[in-house]
């Protein structure tokens, strides 16, 4: 207890479970198990992570304020949903941070993280070739987080971090689409040859023109769909 006579055991423990309530529930969101547009209670929230409605009003205002989550009188907490425009905004931005990313990764990558990079790829080839997409895409997303880590460039990390990409990918994916799409293990290749080789251009073009690739092709089957409606 500190001299103004307040627990200062009970105001860590405090922070501490809303601190674990946010990283839940942002863990939960950003896996893409919600629909968008899902109305979100505080009273199933506090069930799920063991704490006060307090407690998850406060992480709700933040998810809000860091836009995983909508809030409007009357109609309640909901998860995100995106325009066509506000997705093609995030995808370019993760397309010039991603790009970045592995260009410092070129650059800064120790022999281990290469090594962790080109096992991850090895995984990838053989989900591919045993027709596992759920394993590639798996391997896929630790793929391009193992890069972002070996670039050692935190702000970046962070601005990548706040991209609700994940989000946008929940909502637009083209399912009936084959997976991974054609090209994709080619363009994970060549972004891996240029980081051994430590070539920061060739890695931040390889990068570019990949994430770019996915991001026309998912545009494009918006674009489609709203053709057909």
């Amino acid at each position: 207890m500190d001299s103004n006579g307040f627990d200062d055991d009970a105001g860590r423990t405090a922070l501490t479970r809303q601190s674990q309530a946010y990283e839940g529930l942002r863990s939960l969101l950003l896996s893409g198990s919600i629909e968008p547009g899902t109305r979100l209670t505080e009273a199933d929230l506090t069930r799920m992570f063991s704490v006060s409605r307090s407690t998850m009003r406060t992480v709700l205002v933040r998810l809000a304020q860091e836009g995983y989550v909508t809030s409007e009188v009357n109609r309640g907490v909901r998860t995100r949903s995106f325009s066509v425009e506000e997705a093609a905004d995030i995808l370019e931005a993760r397309e010039t941070l991603e790009s970045a990313l592995a260009g410092k990764a070129a650059e800064r990558a120790t022999e281990e993280e290469i090594l962790g990079l080109r096992r991850t790829l090895e995984a990838m080839e053989d989900c591919k070739a045993r027709g596992d997409a759920t394993g590639y895409s798996q391997g896929n997303r630790r793929f391009h987080q193992q890069v972002k880590e070996a670039a050692h460039q935190q702000t970046l990390a962070r601005a990548y971090d706040t991209l609700l990409y994940p989000l946008v990918m929940r909502q637009y994916r083209n399912l009936s689409a084959p997976h991974p799409r054609a090209g994709s293990l080619e363009e994970h290749q060549a972004i891996l040859w240029a980081i051994i080789t430590r070539n920061p251009q060739a890695a931040t073009a390889a990068m570019s023109h990949h994430v770019s690739s996915a991001r026309q092709a998912l545009l494009l089957h918006v674009r489609r769909e709203r053709t057909a409606g």
